[in-house]
């Protein structure tokens, strides 16, 4: 990511003829919100003086304390090329701040910050993360809204005239490209309709803004093609839901420090441990990386998606896959991870797990090198591997009792989060359902 001062931002905008800036920010569930402001507001945007109001945002502070401050993150500047020719809008993704000028607890991305602040007082200096989001494309209707309909048949890595979804996709990969993106694959995924495009690994802070800047660009250049992008992880039943893996790795000083030659698998002491707090902790986060009651939908055998608590260096199967790469590519990878969960949370708490594991020196168990899908339930209980939460309210009673996942969110966004999935399980709960009519209407 650039470095840019003040005066490089002054000169960018009037190069390329800016009229309005966006200054962005995350709420508690991973909603991207942004203030637009013109482009005469600049310098009061440059100097941290921008308020809005924080107690119309999700999660966020209580009416009496609305004032909040948006500090914009100058490295995060960037033109929208799709909006150049109407008047062109940059945007800044944001920190959020109390009137008082501190830190906002409850801000995802300034939780994340106070993560790694950590993890660098453990004497590391980088958590790297490439993700690989999953999508869905569907057609849209006369009015414009979303249908279930598919605008293609593909399978996994097909091209057209099966995949009718190349064209977008492309078009995508383009303009991500022309943003700063490096994309590394592009590929039509294993579900008619769904699609994945992975870019190149960052930090985790820069990573973590590029999935939302990622999420948005889809979503925008998918509407110009007629369709409608979704990140929902389960949308049609009877067909794989969308992941977001995440491949991970700590660093110090350029150092990958999860690898060692002299390791069985070549990993490291390091590795292990970090993978050992995840495994560890997995449980009491899932309601963080998946957080919708559609994610469980996802998580169940026989599409790919991992429910059960393992890792192995051979097999997709588990939770934790170790790709084969090696040297500075050393990773694991979490394959948990839905495209629905805020990926500030996601990381901060998938980080603390880690960290934690190192800190306490945690082994974690054999490897699982068969298909964990084809086991009995007395052999995966023999074999020590437990299962994921089934539903959104199991995963936040567990979250509940993991002491070091909640202290990974802090207090405050913890009790917002509960408080807001708690009432979303309760709706999907006491709803009758389409399925229930089918079921039961006829035959009581």
């Amino acid at each position: 990511m650039s470095k840019y001062t003040k005066d490089d931002i002054r000169r960018l905008i009037q190069e390329q003829e800016v009229k309005f800036i966006r200054l962005q920010f995350t709420d508690i569930l991973g909603t991207i919100k942004n203030v637009e402001i013109p482009v005469s507001q600049l310098e009061k945007a440059l100097d941290n003086k921008m308020m809005f109001d924080g107690s119309s945002i999700e999660g966020f502070v209580r009416i009496e304390e609305s004032d909040m401050y948006l500090f914009p993150d100058l490295d995060t500047f960037m033109v929208f090329p799709w909006t150049v020719d109407k008047g062109a809008v940059c945007r800044f993704i944001c920190d959020v701040y109390n009137a008082d000028l501190t830190p906002f607890a409850g801000d995802p991305r300034n939780n994340l910050r106070r993560i790694i602040k950590r993890m660098e007082d453990m004497g590391f200096t980088d958590f790297n993360l490439g993700p690989e989001p999953e999508f869905f494309l569907f057609k849209l209707d006369e009015k414009g809204e979303p249908t279930l309909e598919l605008n293609d048949h593909g399978g996994y890595f097909d091209l057209a005239p099966t995949d009718l979804g190349e064209n977008c996709r492309r078009d995508i990969v383009l303009e991500l490209e022309e943003m700063g993106f490096e994309i590394e694959a592009s590929h039509h995924e294993v579900a008619p309709g769904q699609h994945e495009i992975d870019f190149k690994y960052a930090d985790v802070l820069t990573a973590c803004d590029s999935i939302q800047t990622f999420k948005l660009v889809v979503k925008t250049i998918a509407r110009k093609h007629g369709l409608h992008a979704t990140f929902m992880p389960k949308p049609i039943f009877g067909l794989s839901g969308s992941g977001m893996h995440c491949n991970v790795s700590l660093f110090k000083d350029g150092q990958n420090m999860f690898f060692d030659e002299a390791a069985p698998m070549q990993l490291s002491e390091t590795a292990m441990q970090f993978m050992a707090g995840v495994l560890n902790h997995v449980q009491g986060f899932t309601a963080i990386t998946n957080p919708t009651v559609n994610s469980y939908k996802r998580l169940v055998p026989g599409y790919e998606a991992p429910c059960y608590v393992a890792w192995s260096g051979q097999n997709r199967s588990p939770l934790v896959r170790i790709p084969a790469s090696r040297g500075l590519s050393t990773r694991i990878e979490v394959r948990s991870v839905d495209p629905a969960a805020n990926p500030y949370l996601a990381l901060a708490v998938i980080l603390e797990a880690g960290l934690n594991g190192v800190e306490n020196k945690l082994t974690p168990p054999p490897a699982v090198d068969r298909n964990i899908y084809v086991m009995s339930a007395e052999e995966r209980e023999e074999a020590g591997i437990g299962n994921l939460p089934v539903n959104l309210d199991d995963a936040l009673h567990v979250l509940a009792k993991d002491e070091v996942v909640k202290g990974a969110l802090g207090s405050h966004i913890y009790e917002n989060f509960k408080e807001a999935k708690e009432i979303e399980f309760e709706m999907f709960r006491t709803q009758v359902h389409q399925w229930e009519r089918d079921q039961y209407l006829k035959m009581y």
